[in-house]
């Protein structure tokens, strides 16, 4: 099982960046990440990349 740190603060940019906690948050909404706690998340399987990429630039 891997781990992903979430950034402290999300710096708005456009495409958003694969840390920041909003991209993390909507994959967690998803089903594709487990959260364990504040910035931490957790997955058996890597995320598809078309969902990735829809996170960040939703």
């Amino acid at each position: 099982m891997a781990t992903v740190k979430a950034k402290k603060k999300c710096c708005k940019d456009r495409p958003r960046c694969k840390e920041c906690p909003v991209v993390l948050k909507r994959l967690a909404d998803a089903g594709l990440l487990e959260r364990e706690s504040k910035r931490r998340y957790t997955f058996d399987t890597k995320p598809p990349k078309s969902a990735v990429s829809a996170a960040r630039a939703a």
